[in-house]
């Protein structure tokens, strides 16, 4: 290893990194999943982490994460002289949100299995907005105040928004646990408001590693109020829908808006991916039934290798 390339880096502070984010290409991840924002940070830091403290990663990405998980290790400290900054929220939102600013990260840092192009990331020095989950309809909110231009004075500048990245845990109807699922649409239940999606993600980015489902999601008013006769008519009428959770279809929207609005333009990538955390036609269980267990780690952290290396490997240059 290079001790030169892997010295923190120096480019003003905390400050600096967020004033990046109005001047150049941001690109947002939004996990969904409780306490689980730093799986990001994980793929991009730890194995650095680990090999200052003097140990070699294991190869397999999720051997890595499980001994993260089982002797407690956060790499955020570590990952905080690399060009990450944490934001505590202070608004009552309860959401949290990471800003990693790649200028600053060798990627030597990174896992070897996460497929990293340092000439593009050199080149475009895209920077990174992880943000924790919003419950419901307030993903509505944080997707709109998100995409909306700030305002200095009498001026107004809005981010330069290259792709939204949404990942998550949902009920698959078709499948099993620990499948993953991708939204072509999201439907929307008791309303009728439905939304196509251009989903940058596809069966074969994530090769032989899980079982993929394409097809409508359908985004649900609660939790708890789910019946077997409302999920079978989803499942096997013309819906054909594949899945079902909380956020999809108000993110959607607020996307949809800010395209009409101007605040983004039409051709920002998106990418939702879900990973199956049961399947409530067989289990009678709803998204509420449980944190992510050990059988959620490969799932997760494929969906993140994959939608992080759309970012930092991406053809056609953007990410």
């Amino acid at each position: 290893m290079d001790d030169l390339a892997l010295a923190p880096a120096k480019r003003g502070g905390r400050m600096t990194h967020l004033n990046r984010i109005i001047l150049t290409t941001l690109a947002v991840i939004i996990v969904v999943f409780a306490l689980m924002i730093a799986i990001v940070a994980n793929i991009l830091f730890a194995a650095g982490m680990l090999r200052q403290m003097g140990e070699e990663p294991p190869a397999n990405l999720y051997e890595m994460i499980r001994g993260l998980r089982t002797r407690d290790l956060s790499c955020l400290q570590f990952a905080g002289q690399y060009g990450l900054t944490f934001l505590k929220d202070t608004s009552g939102a309860g959401i949290d949100a990471q800003i990693i600013d790649t200028a600053c990260l060798p990627p030597q840092l990174a896992h070897p299995a996460l497929a990293f192009n340092e000439e593009f990331v050199q080149r475009e020095k895209p920077v990174i907005m992880v943000m924790d989950y919003a419950f419901g309809e307030q993903a509505f909110e944080v997707m709109d105040e998100l995409l909306s231009p700030n305002e200095f004075g009498h001026d107004e500048a809005a981010c330069c928004i290259a792709s939204i990245s949404i990942m998550g845990k949902a009920g698959i109807l078709p499948g099993k646990k620990g499948d993953v699922m991708l939204a072509t649409a999201h439907v929307m239940e008791g309303m009728p408001h439905n939304y196509l999606v251009d989903n940058d993600l596809a069966v074969g980015d994530f090769g032989d590693d899980a079982v993929v489902y394409c097809g409508p999601m359908v985004t649900v008013l609660g939790t708890s109020l789910q019946n077997h006769d409302v999920l079978e008519r989803f499942a096997t009428s013309s819906w054909r829908a594949i899945g079902l959770e909380m956020e999809g279809g108000h993110y959607q929207r607020a996307i949809n808006a800010g395209v009409i609005r101007g605040h983004i333009t039409s051709d920002v990538k998106i990418r939702y991916a879900y990973y199956a955390s049961d399947n409530p036609l067989q289990s009678g269980q709803t998204l509420a039934s449980g944190p992510m267990g050990e059988e959620g780690i490969a799932p997760t952290y494929l969906i993140t290798r994959v939608i992080l290396e759309k970012i930092l490997n991406p053809a056609g240059g953007k990410p």
